[in-house]
């Protein structure tokens, strides 16, 4: 008698609409981590709420005993109900969701921001100038309240006004590219940091990071998947297609514990990603293992791990 074959999990993305290009590389991602083609499919998550709804339920009576997906945190919580018992692996990061049902597979703010100012903290850096009013500052500065740091304000003028300052902050928070050059800063005196950046190889990119620490993926788990994508693609893959790729690995290592449910999630101690290593917790949170990353000369040089948030 043959084996009886694993439930498929249904990638729900968008493959129609403004996003579709991206959900088309999460697509060919997630596919690179399938060694069996019949045990993912992909399903367009439309642009609405409506459409990602009607979506899961289709996927739901095509079989697929796991959802991942969708991309856009507007349609996680219809997406969820439609669902029903099936669980939610959504590619958002917003922590409003964690109410929601899903389990957010996105790199939130806490995952890169705390990691890094553990690390700065070990380095000698007290005080961080953030930008006020982002999204990540909430992040820094609760992570510089567990660090024992002193959470600054930003000129309102941006990090250029710190450059020759009499009393500069021993390091500023980018979520992202910095707006100056960080060799500009170091110069300075003011460490960069660079809260989740992806790992563009471009000389111009490193050029701009030059001297900066950053969370991001391990550039050695990230290469390997990106040399399979890129040769697969003609193209090198973005963080949302890695992101698919690691949720695509977590359905195969659930299927072959034989439990694709909820309680299968939390059990596991933890899911190997190219954009870090997870586990998830109750609320829908995770613990993801972040690379801290130093640019020097030109290269990306790994200098810790951590998985603290």
């Amino acid at each position: 008698m043959a084996a009886k074959r694993a439930a498929p999990a249904a990638l729900l993305v968008p493959l129609t609409g403004a996003d579709a290009a991206i959900g088309r590389s999460m697509a060919r991602a997630a596919a690179l981590a399938q060694a069996d083609p019949k045990a993912l499919f992909a399903i367009d998550s439309g642009e609405t709420s409506e459409s990602a709804a009607a979506a899961t339920r289709d996927a739901v009576k095509r079989g697929a005993a796991l959802i991942l997906g969708p991309l856009r945190s507007g349609q996680v919580r219809a997406v969820v109900g439609a669902a029903g018992a099936t669980p939610v692996l959504t590619f958002s990061n917003d922590t409003a969701l964690l109410d929601s049902g899903a389990f957010l597979l996105g790199v939130t703010a806490d995952q890169s921001v705390g990691p890094l100012l553990h690390y700065a903290r070990g380095r000698g850096i007290r005080r961080v100038a953030i930008a006020v009013g982002d999204p990540w500052s909430v992040a820094a500065t609760r992570a510089g309240q567990r660090e024992g740091l002193a959470i600054e304000a930003l000129p309102a003028q941006g990090a250029s006004a710190l450059l020759g300052a009499a009393d500069p902050p021993h390091a500023v928070l980018f979520a992202g590219t910095p707006s100056v050059r960080a060799a500009d800063l170091r110069n300075s005196g003011i460490q960069p940091l660079v809260a989740f950046t992806g790992l563009d190889p471009a000389p111009q990119a490193l050029a701009a990071l030059e001297g900066a620490w950053l969370s991001a993926p391990d550039p050695a788990s990230f290469a390997d998947f990106a040399t399979s994508y890129e040769s697969a693609n003609g193209a090198p893959p973005g963080i949302l297609a890695g992101l698919a790729r690691d949720a695509a690995a977590i359905a195969t290592t659930l299927a072959r514990g034989g439990g694709t449910d909820r309680a299968a999630l939390l059990a596991a101690p933890q899911f190997e990603g190219v954009c870090g290593d997870i586990r998830f917790r109750a609320d829908g949170s995770a613990v993801r293992d972040m690379a801290i990353l130093a640019v020097e000369s030109g290269r990306y040089q790994l200098v810790d791990h951590s998985g603290t948030a």
